[in-house]
């Protein structure tokens, strides 16, 4: 396929080989041919040799170090989380790619915290900053006040759980559970 600046293209549509061009904005190199990432127009730079496409509707929400992120708890093991990513903070926009994400038990709080089941739980929704990114994979941190579960189920009944007078704990109104979390200050349901 011959692409030029201003073609149309499709998502995954194949723009050219890594021989000829650099993938640049909404390309990626898929073993040696660079494909668009985006519906939009193909952008070609003769000087450098990159190629990127112009999306058509708008930018879709790419991630870098230092943003805020809402995510899911998908699993909790040993010393690290699993966060299903589900938007930035302070936008509506649908994120580029399905992020994936990890938090460290080092990366969770300041200090030292023994067990990651002390901070989170499979089903928490969280706010964290992103620290790092490998391609479509996150290192994500909760060290700061806003950084922490915003909405947490009992592990028990699972009914959402309020706040208590304890920064790192929240009470189940349902079946008078306590459990211990890494409580954001922006927590949802306040008693």
């Amino acid at each position: 396929m011959k692409v030029k600046s201003g073609d149309f293209v499709m998502p995954g549509d194949i723009l050219g080989v890594s021989e000829q061009f650099l993938p640049d904005k909404w390309t990626y190199d898929d073993e040696g041919n660079i494909k668009a990432a985006v519906l939009g127009t193909v952008d070609i730079s003769s000087s450098n040799k990159k190629i990127s496409i112009i999306p058509s509707s708008g930018n879709p929400t790419v991630l870098n170090v230092g943003d805020s992120v809402y995510g899911e708890i998908t699993d909790v093991r040993g010393q690290r989380a699993m966060i299903n990513v589900q938007k930035m903070k302070g936008t509506d926009r649908r994120l580029a790619l399905p992020y994936m994400a990890a938090i460290h038990i080092s990366q969770v709080k300041k200090g030292y915290l023994e067990k990651l089941t002390d901070a989170f739980r499979i089903g928490d929704v969280i706010e964290a900053k992103v620290s790092k990114i490998l391609g479509d994979n996150l290192d994500l941190n909760t060290e700061n006040k806003e950084g922490g579960v915003i909405k947490a189920m009992c592990t028990r009944c699972r009914a959402y759980m309020v706040t208590t007078d304890r920064k790192d704990e929240l009470y189940c109104e349902v079946c008078d559970r306590k459990e211990r979390r890494k409580v954001s200050i922006n927590y949802d349901c306040k008693e």
